[in-house]
């Protein structure tokens, strides 16, 4: 543990921090730049009764951070609705239709987004236009023009600035849901009906921050890891019944967010059901809940089928294309492939190939080719793409996601300057996934006691992962062998001179026939612990090798 600290650049101060976190320690949500005046407005709304329009996202971020608000202003008395725009059908953030429809049903109505928004400059045009009264919260980068609307964002220029400016969306919606609260009792304090609100809030916005990636320190930390007890607790029915059907019992980590209670709720926005998303987090009807959160397990079952016909599609694009072997950045294109599973299909072909990538595909209605990009850390793609917009119709995102639509006859000449761009970023080289290694180890150090030892680093994340270590000159103690659907999974156990250690890799199934145990190999994992009806074992996440040079 100690050479975990000392290798990530801790000091003992801080170090101590880690292991350490209140609810205490979150800043006084006066201090970001436009909330007071903007919780000062939906308390005036919900005492006047006028009604308000949560305006959210279809991601897990803008699912829970509509979630927060919604509740926290019914709980008020306020007369309030959401809205969450179809992923497929309107795409992100505010829309023009969307506005007019809104407008049309009450010029009266305010409406305040969360998790969008500080981009939308016509749209908020628009609005004040139809005499609509907006705030806009969001987290998203800006541009040198704010949006006509009063803003709240944590990267807004105040004096002072706000102290921790990576809040994801439910992170800035659960500030402004505190300050609400305060503003409809005495100013100071809440009541005990708000505060237990606000505590099932801070699970939520645990559950936004794990899935929006945002930095795993400074606030971020603090609400992930008092939202984790919440989360595990006294969490509503439409989270209960997401967990029974996920087998997640006691307490829970971040790993059980990311690879459970997310890729679900993901599900809902990726198939264009994310109003069904947010009614699951806010329903007090058990039976709604339970068949609320049966339905998404559905969706999570097809968006997987639709996930991994792309990925074969995707993969054998590079095969017959092998110049693209040496591409600094992949850029793959299919009419049929479904626009809400293209991000997380390109972050799939990431760790394959090594090297930034995007997959398009056809929207029908506008005839243009739109999709999604990841980097894997290896390239900002903000800043790519900026370098490409005369190319593009549309783009928006940060450093490591990204969306962006264009003219099909602008394909080609997109594919070759996103590789330049990606290029110039790491001066003329390829870009490599790099691996930030922790520590070199002996596999027989890895008892059960020393992995829990690691694991009081935790809430792992952005900025902050799981300890990755090395192990050198292992050797396989039984031929190595594919699992799960497909053999889609690589499985194997590895030894030291000791007791084999059980080792999985997902989605490198392929490692099976590279690997024989007539070698020596040196090993790059992550220690975690298997519990399996009652037992706790040491398991090694296997995430890179190469035969031993010892």
């Amino acid at each position: 543990m100690a050479q975990v600290l000392v290798a990530r650049g801790f000091d003992t101060t801080e170090a101590k921090q880690l292991t350490k976190s209140s609810l205490a320690d979150l800043h006084d949500p006066s201090l970001l730049p436009g909330l007071d005046e903007a919780a000062d407005r939906l308390a005036a709304a919900v005492r006047e009764k006028r009604a308000i329009t949560v305006y959210g996202d279809y991601d897990v971020d803008g699912m829970t951070a509509t979630a927060i608000l919604l509740r926290c202003l019914r709980l008020a008395g306020g007369q309030v609705d959401y809205y969450i725009p179809h992923r497929l059908d309107e795409g992100y953030s505010l829309n023009e239709s969307a506005l007019r429809q809104i407008a049309a049903e009450d010029p009266n109505r305010l409406i305040v987004t969360v998790d969008c928004g500080i981009a939308s400059l016509a749209e908020a045009r628009l609005a004040r236009e139809l005499g609509l009264e907006l705030i806009v919260t969001d987290h998203h980068q800006f541009a040198a023009d704010l949006p006509d609307a009063l803003a709240v964002h944590p990267r807004l220029k105040a004096e002072p600035p706000y102290p921790f400016g990576e809040l994801c969306g439910a992170g800035v919606a659960l500030k402004l849901a505190w300050g609400v609260a305060k503003r409809l009792n005495d100013g100071r304090r809440v009541s005990d009906a708000q505060r237990d609100t606000l505590i099932e809030a801070v699970g939520l916005a645990c559950l936004g921050t794990v899935a929006d990636l945002v930095p795993m320190r400074g606030e971020n930390r603090v609400i992930v890891c008092n939202g984790l007890k919440a989360l595990s607790s006294r969490c509503r029915p439409g989270l209960q019944a997401l967990k029974a059907i996920a087998k997640l019992e006691g307490p829970l980590a971040t790993d059980d967010l990311s690879y459970a209670l997310s890729p679900r709720l993901n599900a809902a926005g990726r198939l264009g059901q994310a109003r069904l998303g947010v009614e699951l987090l806010v329903t007090d009807d058990a039976m709604r809940a339970h068949d609320l959160a049966r339905y998404i397990d559905e969706l999570n079952d097809q968006r997987k089928t639709v996930e991994r016909r792309i990925s074969r599609q995707a993969r054998e694009q590079v095969d017959e294309n092998p110049e693209w072997e040496a591409a600094p950045a992949l850029v793959l294109s299919q009419d049929d492939w479904h626009y809400g599973v293209t991000g997380i299909v390109a972050g799939r072909i990431v760790e394959k190939y090594g090297r930034p990538a995007f997959l398009l595909s056809l929207d029908k209605a506008t005839g243009r080719l739109r999709g999604s990009g990841r980097s894997g850390g290896m390239a900002d793609l903000h800043a790519a793409l900026g370098a490409c917009s005369d190319l593009l119709e549309t783009h928006g995102g940060h450093a490591a996601a990204a969306g962006v639509s264009l003219q099909r006859e602008n394909l080609p000449a997109f594919r070759e300057r996103l590789g330049e761009e990606v290029l110039a970023q790491h001066a003329g080289r390829p870009p490599e996934a790099p691996l930030s290694i922790d520590a070199e180890v002996a596999l027989g150090l890895l008892d059960l006691g020393a992995v829990k030892e690691l694991e009081r680093l935790s809430p792992f994340g952005q900025q902050h992962p799981r300890p990755l270590l090395v192990a050198s000159g292992v050797r396989l103690s039984k031929p190595p062998r594919a699992m799960g659907e497909g053999d889609r999974h690589f499985s194997a156990q590895f030894r030291q001179g000791g007791r084999p250690l059980r080792s999985i890799a997902f989605g490198r199934g392929e490692w099976v026939a590279e690997m024989s145990p007539d070698e020596a190999f040196d090993i790059c994992f992550e220690p975690q612990i298997n519990s399996y009806q009652g037992r706790e074992s040491v398991e090694l996440r296997l995430v890179d090798w190469r035969r031993s040079t010892l």
